[in-house]
């Protein structure tokens, strides 16, 4: 994807309702109601320690590979309770951001979170923080400072397109995208399964619940049930 020089300061943006709504959901009942789709790879991994999970619109920051100019236009653009979202390109090389810029992101923006397709650095320190912070990697080696770089344009993060307001939820399992024109009539969905879920596994810790339906799904399955050994000639 080419990278231009632009800076875009208005996106449209989830009324904060619904962001309070998502931020009460695993990310794992979510992706499940999206058909299994809309999470970022497992690259991009949980690199701090939050008390609660992030969740907030996406601000799209799409850098050149290992250059942080642009990061840094977004330390100025970003808004309190955004999510940003950094498109290093699949570069692994240099890290784009570090516990300087994080600290500016934390105490003067007061961002919902950060996520980096790419590596980050200072670890030892941002490890401990309880703003969420999810990365691919970690390396001294810095960034350059040149550009280009563009800012709320659709970008390219975990494998996943994210357009600039996009929800973006995140916990200990990794990172998910709901796009922001699903996102209203997706949550009572989420919710009801959700609550579902909470059942399911209360049932089993009590021993109310059964796996029943599993012997007729293995047998519409064409699995055989073998009472024997495994032998090499079968």
């Amino acid at each position: 994807m080419q990278v231009g020089k632009r800076i875009f300061l208005q996106r449209n943006l989830p009324q904060k309702e619904l962001i309070a709504a998502y931020k009460k959901l695993p990310s794992s009942n979510v992706a499940d109601c999206m058909n299994r789709t809309g999470a970022m790879a497992p690259r991009i991994r949980l690199m701090s320690h939050p008390h609660e999970e992030m969740c907030g619109p996406a601000f799209t920051v799409h850098n050149r590979p290992g250059d942080n100019l642009t990061i840094y236009a977004a330390l100025k653009y970003c808004h309190e309770g955004d999510v940003v979202v950094i498109d290093n390109e699949n570069d692994n090389t240099r890290a784009v951001i570090g516990e300087v810029m994080m600290t500016w992101l934390r105490d003067q923006r007061h961002v919902a979170g950060v996520v980096v397709d790419g590596p980050i650095r200072d670890i030892d320190s941002l490890s401990n923080w309880d703003l969420p912070i999810y990365a691919v990697s970690t390396t001294p080696d810095g960034p350059y400072k040149e550009g280009p770089g563009e800012i709320n344009v659709p970008v390219s993060c975990g494998n996943v397109s994210v357009n600039p307001g996009d929800v973006i939820l995140g916990d200990a399992d990794g990172v998910i995208k709901i796009a922001l024109e699903e996102a209203s009539e997706l949550l009572p969905i989420v919710q009801e399964f959700h609550e579902k879920d909470e059942a399911k596994a209360a049932s089993f810790h009590d021993g109310s619940g059964n796996i029943d339906w599993l012997d007729e799904e293995l047998k519409n399955k064409n699995y055989e049930i073998i009472d024997d050994f495994y032998r090499p000639e079968n």
